[in-house]
């Protein structure tokens, strides 16, 4: 028995010394420490899990390797060669966000601290953190020199609101979904909005719960993605986890008890087969209109519309915002996507992803008072909008409605052979909007043989006005390989045709003046159009040494409808003290080809005229006879060169920071000019108009895991500086005014910043954000050349709790705009005439009423404004894991 005791305690002393202890911490991609991680002894049962703070400690064997798991996040092995071993854990099917970063090369992928060019990652988490209800809102207040606003006056705009990179417009970054190109909107921005005369992809429409990260290259890359990269390009990777999905119930509302919101989305995954995966996502949300109208002026009105004082008095005792309606609209949508692959052998893959989206909004026109549509002028509007009698005519609003379908999908190959890397792949995409337009009607006077009224007494009120609808096919081949550890190649052919159709709309939406508030597409001005281009490209990579690169790309593009163009890109990259510092810079030509919206889009228009109310102007296309007569040329691709100088430091594992300066030229801009006189009636229509520069300064910086207590707090703040952003060169005609010039180049936040901290402690998460919108600055239309507009700088503050309640539910309240911060507006004297205006109350309420409409936007002026004008807005969310 004592001998027996003895073997016994021998061998578990020399298990004993076979096995070592190992320590660490498991974090998440923002610097975290991850609780509940799953740490086994690969090959045995032996394991534990990481405490609160991401800490673990556990006994293995020589030469064991650790496996870690995380539901969502990506596997770890690691072999047990250290005692320390620190662990980061990426959202599964992603990497680390100091990782490898995909955009903005067109050879072997890099580090995001190694590649040559400023590019930021955000993974899902941030954009959730935000509490924002879509991704281009979550976007608006976590990247600085990106900017998106509701307009004021909504109709089809309404749909998809106009966004930016450092105020180019929306035409002027590049939207890519897993690397592929993604359709643009059919919508062409008419209105006096931010992105006036462009159009955008529509990047709201993508659900956020599918978005595993977003690749946001702030630099020109013409040269490797082709056209419409001159600001950037946002590549938005999608999730690939087949385990451990989630539902999302959202609700909110403002702190007006307007606006409520309610959605439920869900996102799972699934293995299929040994070999394949598919991970999809559905999202079906709502959201309530919500509704800041001002308290109109009777005077102006008077004035503006020829009435009474005591009848427009009279009316606005009733209704003292003349009943109008502005703010956000009602939005319904259904989102729904999927991203798989399947592994054919180990080097092939078949990979495909697809979405669709349906949204229908509801807006309203301004408010047709009784004084503005009057019973002398149509005695009929008391059967319209009336019970018959009189004294019941109130008035009427014309309602909009939109219908928006937008669909991508991609099919795609890859293959690794003889270490030649492979990418072929077909992409479709189309985006689909038609107009509806309800409590109106027709007032053109039109009799037909028999000398009766059409429309008049006789008119519809509800009317069909058509639409847009823009598609696209794009083929990519795409070839590369790391030659040696020096260099690598990659090369690659896009081929891609666009078709462009205006939808005619029903007769009585555009005989005549056509339906009040919204013409239709008259057929003169409905049609398809196509065209195609084809690239091609050759990357080069050279590592001169392991901290210098060098990295050149040229490109070819040939256009069926107007030529062809051949850009180029050098950037290189220096790192030096143990890789604490990086130096890069590029420089590179672009260009943006017209859209096909610019080249056809002909039409009439509604749009407010100062003093005047709303009138009916036209565009005409410049492929017209109406352009051939006026001399008006058609439309050449625009020109750009891009120069960007950065640094970026990571002098701890903690903190780093970049600085980027980026200077723009584009030359023969692409502008929808201001309404004309011409012998063809009030007319506007696009041109190559001039040149202009952009330049200025984007600023990021972290520092993460800071000891506080308990827990870990992180902060961050992120900045750009605008300064230059102007004309460089004449008009080519005379139809841009200075209205147009403000509204591109100082209608957007000279500077914006962006001051987070982030605190985890225990089952608890706290942020807070501080978004600085700076000054920017209007001449809207009908305000006196003396003076200007400019938009107070402003803070605003949003709060974000978390709490995780258990391992799979988690709960999230976000408090936007925490202080109900507005936006505000005052008028500055240009010269001593504009002093001596400002010093007169009776010329400053007429300057005011002019540019708000008599005070309906007194908010924001009638044509915009810098963030939004909602106030507090509280959204509640719940997450279950499965």
């Amino acid at each position: 028995m004592k001998k027996f005791t003895l073997l016994f305690f021998l061998l578990n002393v020399t298990f004993l010394f076979a096995q070592k202890e190992i320590s660490g911490v498991v974090k998440d991609n923002a610097g975290a420490g991850l609780p509940g991680v799953n740490i086994i002894e690969k090959g045995t049962n032996n394991g534990v899990s990481t405490d609160i703070d991401g800490a673990y400690k556990i006994k293995v064997k020589d030469g064991a390797t650790l496996v870690f798991s995380y539901v969502g996040f990506n596997k770890v092995e690691k072999a047990a060669t250290s005692s320390t071993i620190d662990v980061v854990l990426a959202e599964e099917g992603g990497q680390a966000l100091d990782e490898i970063v995909v955009t903005g090369t067109r050879t072997a992928p890099r580090s995001n601290t190694t590649t040559a060019l400023p590019i930021d990652v955000l993974s899902s988490k941030d954009l959730t953190s935000t509490g924002q209800a879509s991704f281009d809102k979550a976007l608006q207040y976590k990247i600085p020199s990106f900017n998106t606003v509701q307009t004021p006056v909504n109709d089809a705009t309404s749909l998809l609101d106009p966004y930016e990179i450092r105020n180019m417009g929306p035409s002027r970054t590049l939207i890519l979904i897993n690397g592929k190109r993604k359709n643009l909107s059919s919508l062409l921005y008419v209105q006096t909005s931010p992105g006036r005369g462009e159009t955008g992809a529509d990047i709201s429409a993508i659900p956020t719960d599918a978005i595993e990260r977003v690749e946001i290259l702030r630099d020109g890359a013409s040269a490797q993605y082709g056209s419409d990269a001159i600001a950037g390009v946002m590549n938005i990777i999608l999730k690939k986890n087949t385990n451990g999905g989630s539902v999302t119930v959202r609700s909110g509302m403002t702190s007006e008890g307007d606006g409520e919101m309610l959605g439920v989305s869900m996102n799972n995954g699934s293995t299929v087969g040994e070999k394949g995966f598919v991970n999809y996502t559905v999202d079906f949300s709502k959201v309530n209109l919500s509704n800041r109208p001002g308290t109109v002026d009777a005077a102006g009105e008077a004035g503006d519309f020829g009435a009474s004082l005591s009848d427009v008095q009279a009316f606005l005792a009733k209704k003292p915002d003349a009943g109008n309606i502005n703010g956000s609209p009602e939005t319904a949508a259904a989102k729904f996507l999927v991203n798989g692959g399947f592994s054919l052998s180990d080097e092939t893959l078949l990979y495909y992803n697809a979405a669709y989206v349906y949204k229908k909004v509801n807006s309203f026109a301004n408010y047709r008072t009784p004084y503005w549509r009057t019973l002398a002028d149509y005695p009929f509007l008391k059967d319209f909008f009336g019970d018959g009698t009189p004294a019941s005519y109130q008035g009427y609003v014309p309602t909009f409605t939109g219908d928006l379908n937008d669909y991508n999908a991609t099919l795609g190959y890859k293959s690794t052979k003889n270490e030649w890397n492979t990418d072929a792949s077909i992409t479709v995409g189309g985006n689909t909007q038609t107009y509806s337009v309800d409590n109106s009607f027709n007032r053109s006077d039109i009799q037909d043989a028999d000398g009766n009224n059409v429309y008049l007494e006789n008119s519809q009120i509800s009317f069909k006005p058509g639409g847009t609808s823009f598609n696209h096919v794009v083929g990519n081949l795409d070839i590369s390989k790391v030659l040696s550890d020096k260099i690598s190649i990659g090369f690659g052919s896009e081929i891609r045709t666009e078709t462009f159709e205006v939808t005619e709309g029903d007769k009585g939406s555009w005989d005549g003046i056509g339906a009040d508030s919204f013409a239709g597409n008259r057929p003169e001005n409905s049609g398809k159009w196509n065209r195609y281009n084809l690239g091609a490209y050759f990357d080069l990579a050279y590592d001169v040494t392991e901290d210098f690169l060098i990295n050149g790309t040229v490109r070819y593009e040939d256009y069926s409808d107007f030529g062809d163009a051949t850009v180029w890109k050098l950037s290189s990259r220096y790192k030096f003290l143990d890789d604490k510092i990086t130096l890069r810079g590029s420089i590179s030509t672009g260009f943006r080809a017209p859209t096909l919206h610019q080249i056809y889009t002909q039409k009439s228009q509604y749009s407010f005229v100062p003093g005047e109310g709303i009138q009916v102007s036209g565009i005409i296309n410049n492929v017209s006879p109406q352009a051939r007569q006026l001399g008006i040329d058609r439309l050449d691709a625009e020109k750009s060169t891009n120069i960007t100088v950065g640094i970026g430091a990571k002098p701890s594992k903690n903190f780093n920071f970049t600085v980027d300066y980026y200077n723009i030229k584009v030359e023969d801009r692409i502008v929808l000019g201001d309404i004309a006189p011409t012998t063809f009636g009030d007319v506007a229509w696009f041109e190559n108009s001039f040149d202009s520069r952009t330049s200025g300064l984007d600023v990021v910086a972290n520092y993460n895991n800071i000891q506080l207590g308990t827990g870990k707090l992180g902060f961050n703040l992120s900045g750009n500086v605008t300064f230059q952003n102007e004309r460089i060169s004449p008009v080519k005609s005379n139809n841009f005014s200075a209205t147009l010039d403000a509204l591109m180049f100082t209608s957007r936040p000279e500077t914006k910043w962006i001051l987070g901290a982030n605190y985890e402690v225990g089952k608890f998460g706290f942020s807070l954000n501080n978004t600085y919108f700076g000054k920017s600055t209007f001449k809207q239309a009908g305000l006196d050349s003396n003076l200007r507009t400019e938009f107070t700088p402003k803070i605003v503050t949003d709060l974000g709790i978390t709490f995780s309640a258990t391992d799979k539910l988690t709960l999230a309240l976000n408090v936007n705009n925490l202080l109900n911060v507005l936006p505000e507006w005052k008028f500055k004297a240009e010269n001593a005439a504009g002093t001596a205006i400002l010093a007169d109350p009776a010329q400053v309420k007429n300057q005011s009423n002019l540019i708000t409409f008599n005070q309906r936007y007194s908010q924001m002026t009638y044509d915009g404004y810098h963030f939004s004008q909602l106030g507090t807005m509280f959204n509640l969310s719940l997450n279950y894991k499965f």
